[in-house]
């Protein structure tokens, strides 16, 4: 009786250091290095709401969209800051997941004629469904959450049923959402910055049999396509002839236009792990910008596809988004400079006088967090879509102390 006495104690007591041990991790992985990353501060103080909303300031009424939920989740993992991840994803399920748990977010939710905040436009956005699948997946591995894990591997079953297309002669392709984008002609509407290569590794890795491989390799086939003069559209068509070979053309909506859904196509192969296979040929279609800005200060605002001619000068998160891709082609004395532009207009938008006028410029904050979070190195993909996060390393260092 004294020795299973004995042994009772000492298994107490086991299990009583193993929580302890389990509770100072969790601790540690949720506090340290969760809170020095102003730049994600300042996000969630102006496009944030207590309840977990993210709001849009480019209209009116402030509405929301899953891609703005989707992407403050992922840099809210990259600021190791669980409490608003939650906060995001539970806003998401309730509001935006109308069709049941199974489904995919509706995309824009807002205010609507009768007054009635609620979703506006029940079609799903393939982007935020991806950015959605990554982040949980990757929250699930990194703060070792089972729920998120589940939650991301259904949003990628979803994503596999209801977005993924087998385009003829071309093969797996992620359309932008399931309705809306098969043209009555028999064309469909693509959208290469919906596709991160880093994301479709990830869930090359989550899904081996699946077609995430075949559509990596597609969405290269397509941003080389697109990009005629190394400058890539917002929307591409695509088609096949009569002798059933495919065609890459104009988008039939917005014609051969690079611009606010582009810029994100060089920031996203300039984030991708130089040893992908893909990574070298896909920076090569995208030359057009780097030779850009060799003679002009600022990137354009808006590029004609067919001659390859810049107008406008983008806003500064065009020159945070092209960090990364500067970074990677070795162009150090364009990066610098778009890098101090970026810098100092996220500071002024951030001013008093300049938040008397409104609330700051939405996408370029988005696009800065990106370029400047992985300039800053908070984060970067490897070969296989997992990340690597600054955190990591001082949660660790933590952890043994």
């Amino acid at each position: 009786m004294r020795l299973a006495g004995t042994l009772r104690k000492t298994l107490c007591t086991l299990a009583l250091s193993l929580a302890s041990v389990m509770v100072s991790a969790s601790t540690s992985a949720q506090t340290c290095g969760a809170q020095d990353w102003a730049g994600w501060q300042d996000f969630s103080q102006h496009f944030i709401s207590a309840d977990g909303r993210v709001l849009a300031a480019n209209n009116a009424a402030r509405g929301s969209y899953s891609e703005g939920q989707s992407y403050a989740m992922f840099f809210a993992l990259v600021a190791n800051d669980r409490e608003a991840f939650e906060r995001i994803w539970r806003w998401t399920q309730q509001n935006l997941m109308v069709n049941g748990a199974d489904s995919l977010a509706a995309w824009s939710w807002g205010q609507a004629a009768d007054g009635q905040w609620r979703v506006l436009d029940a079609n799903s956005a393939a982007d935020a469904d991806m950015w959605f699948a990554y982040a949980l997946l990757e929250a699930g591995r990194l703060w070792q959450r089972e729920d998120f894990q589940r939650d991301g591997r259904r949003l990628l079953q979803a994503i596999t049923q209801l977005e993924v297309v087998a385009l003829p002669a071309l093969g797996p392709m992620v359309l932008p959402g399931p309705f809306g984008f098969v043209q009555a002609d028999g064309s469909w509407r693509l959208n290469a910055s919906y596709l991160p290569l880093p994301l479709l590794r990830r869930f090359e890795l989550e899904a081996p049999e699946g077609p995430w491989a075949a559509v990596a390799s597609n969405t290269l086939t397509l941003t080389a396509a697109a990009s005629p003069k190394g400058f890539t559209g917002d929307w591409t068509g695509y088609r096949v002839d009569l002798r059933h070979q495919p065609q890459f053309a104009a988008d039939p909506v917005t014609g051969p236009i690079g611009s606010y859904d582009a810029i994100r196509v060089y920031l996203w192969a300039g984030m991708t792990a130089a040893n992908d296979p893909l990574a070298a040929p896909l920076m090569k279609a995208l030359s057009g910008m780097e030779t850009a800005l060799q003679t002009r200060a600022l990137p354009p605002e808006m590029v004609d596809l067919t001659t390859g001619v810049g107008r406008g000068d983008g806003p500064f998160g065009f020159s945070a988004a092209l960090l990364p891709y500067l970074a990677t082609l070795g162009s150090m004395q364009a990066m610098t400079q778009q890098a101090a532009r970026s810098r100092q207009l996220l500071t002024q938008s951030l001013a008093p006088e300049q938040l008397l006028k409104g609330p700051p410029p939405y996408y370029d904050h988005v696009l800065s967090l990106f370029g400047l979070g992985w300039t800053d190195k908070r984060f970067h993909f490897i070969p296989n879509g997992q990340l690597q996060l600054k955190w990591q390393t001082r949660c660790s260092h933590a952890n043994t102390h």
